[in-house]
């Protein structure tokens, strides 16, 4: 299924990409949530998943200037089983994800987001968070793989890397650092899936792949907007605005998959 090029739609691609491009300005992350799991309201949720592909790599790209090179050669070596492992697990969730059905894809994502909600208001846990924590998780490599190839294997098949988010939350970075590092993580495993997506045929015409790549430019723009208001903007009312919008959007998600409306 192609996207369906009308002004409305456009007019919502534009919207969307600015304002979540703001959010992960502000935030830090959110771009791919927010973006993917709107688009999946109203088009097919594969083709939402292979569309945000490219603003996601070009929204991680303005953001790595958060890191200065010896930031990016530290925590690339600190962080290195991490991310091999989920470039890995991020192929094999792409390899799946064309086979997925639609309607229960969408209540997975909805799931996947009111999940991500909640842990980040502390009333659920990450699988696997609290004995991360208590177990010295930054510097286990074994602990890395593990939560970057399940991490990486559901950010292939749904744009959501809900636990590399929660566990680099846990690493005891700078706000600053922890969004230049998540831009560093994010940056690495797009790079990959746009290759892995052009060879695995998942854009479903060149029309939808031009239009990615063309979205990068309100997503980035969005991003610019998001960095400069972070300085006026309270933590605390970051953290409020994130919780509302994801909500909203996964419930709707859920409600939709079910044929609720």
């Amino acid at each position: 299924m192609s996207i369906p090029l009308t002004p409305t739609f456009l007019g919502l691609i534009v919207a969307l990409f600015l304002v979540a491009g703001a959010i992960n300005g502000l935030a830090g992350f959110g771009f791919a949530l927010v973006g993917t799991m709107v688009l999946a309201i109203v088009i097919e949720p594969a083709v939402a998943v292979v569309f945000v592909i490219v603003p996601i790599l070009a929204v991680n790209l303005s953001l790595i200037g958060e890191l200065s090179a010896d930031d990016l050669r530290t925590c690339g070596r600190r962080f290195t089983p991490l991310l091999v492992a989920a470039l890995l697990g991020t192929v094999l969730g792409m390899v799946v994800l064309d086979r997925l059905p639609t309607a229960p894809l969408r209540v997975g994502l909805g799931v996947i987001t009111l999940a991500f909600v909640l842990s980040l208001q502390s009333i659920v846990e990450i699988p696997g968070l609290a004995r991360a924590k208590a177990g010295c998780f930054v510097e286990s490599k074994p602990a890395m793989v593990g939560v970057g190839g399940v991490s990486g294997l559901l950010f292939g098949g749904t744009n959501v890397g809900v636990q590399l988010v929660a566990y680099l939350r846990s690493c005891d970075l700078s706000h600053g650092l922890f969004v230049g590092v998540v831009a560093m993580v994010f940056l690495g495993l797009n790079g990959v899936r746009v290759i892995a997506a052009g060879a695995l045929g998942l854009y479903p015409d060149l029309t939808t792949a031009g239009f990615s790549v063309a979205a990068a430019v309100p997503a980035v723009l969005g991003v610019a907007v998001g960095r400069r208001l972070r300085s006026v903007i309270s933590e605390r009312a970051r953290k409020i605005g994130v919780l509302v919008l994801l909500t909203v959007i996964g419930v709707r998600l859920v409600a939709s998959g079910l044929g609720l409306f």
